[in-house]
């Protein structure tokens, strides 16, 4: 488990993170959304002592990372891939560590086979590709075999193929009982693999819910109907207390209410439907309108420009 108790981290005049507190639970993928300059990295790093926090602690499974014999043992972390030594092999990265914490030695060919670089084993890093550097990173992440694991960007660089593998990963490691606490800009991956999500902005938090939940409540659900006859389909809506706007291309976008609903109603009127389909937002979307507040860095609209 990790705590963040009122967490705060200044940059001089800059407040990175401000009071920041939440507690990530075991035994499933925790996701870390925010903004860029939300404030991720500072609070990923205060966790493994990289950062010292200007006020507040974060505790991995009760105790302060600094106060830990055997990091390694306790806590994976991969918060930037290519901060490696660029003459020495894999084998030989994996091994200084794994000493260094009182690893067996065995353990590093397990992590290599596990990330799949036995074959790149005895090739310094200096030529690794940024998918390759990233294996490498997640090896040293499992070295350990820690319970706690923080990942920043873990598909980054990854093919097809890695970005199924790492997702697999971190299911399985969260299926194990590990805490797994995963950073990244890709909607759709945390979609798809996280469970939970912490969402903050400009160093506070904004969300600390499902995604299920995330997406209900930063989101408009409606039916979607195409029709040939939308003014006919609205009457029949309204009649019905069923509020209607209009959508893209002549469609009507019926709230609150249920497909069921509008189907029953439009066979009762005798209206033809061509579609009825629920819509919801995807978690990109649920974000965007969660953070729109929130974000330091935001690109101008062409048509501002042009319109």
């Amino acid at each position: 488990m990790i705590e963040v108790q009122q967490l705060t981290k200044r940059y001089g005049s800059t407040l990175a993170v401000d009071g920041l507190s939440f507690t990530v639970e075991p035994g499933r993928v925790t996701g870390f959304l925010g903004p860029n300059g939300a404030g991720k990295s500072t609070t990923m790093r205060a966790m493994i002592g990289l950062d010292r926090p200007t006020s507040g602690r974060v505790l991995i499974d009760g105790r302060s990372y600094t106060d830990l014999r055997y990091p390694l043992r306790e806590v994976g972390a991969l918060l930037d891939a290519k901060a490696l030594h660029g003459g020495r092999t894999a084998r030989a990265h994996l091994l200084g560590l794994a000493r260094s914490n009182r690893i067996p030695d065995r353990r590093v060919d397990e992590v290599l086979n596990t990330v799949g670089l036995t074959g790149a084993a005895d090739r310094r890093t200096e030529g690794f590709s940024l998918g390759m550097a990233q294996r490498l990173g997640v090896a040293c992440a499992l070295l350990g075999d820690p319970p706690v694991l923080l990942l920043d960007e873990p598909v980054n660089g990854l093919d097809p193929e890695g970005i199924l593998w790492i997702r697999g990963l971190m299911r399985q490691l969260a299926e194990e009982g590990r805490t797994v606490f995963v950073s990244s800009h890709l909607m759709s991956e945390m979609a798809l693999t996280a469970e939970h999500l912490i969402v903050i902005g400009r160093g506070r938090l904004l969300a600390d819910t499902s995604v299920e939940q995330f997406i209900a409540r930063n989101s408009r659900a409606y039916i979607l109907i195409r029709t040939p006859e939308p003014q006919r389909m609205r009457d029949v809506l309204t009649d019905a207390g069923v509020h209607t706007d209009d959508g893209p291309d002549g469609t009507l976008e019926a709230v609150g209410t249920s497909s069921e609903k509008v189907g029953e109603l439009a066979s009762r009127h005798g209206v033809t439907i061509h579609e009825i389909s629920p819509r919801t937002a995807s978690l990109e979307e649920a974000f965007m309108q969660l953070t729109a507040d929130a974000a330091d860095y935001r690109a101008e609209s062409r048509s501002a420009d042009h319109g």
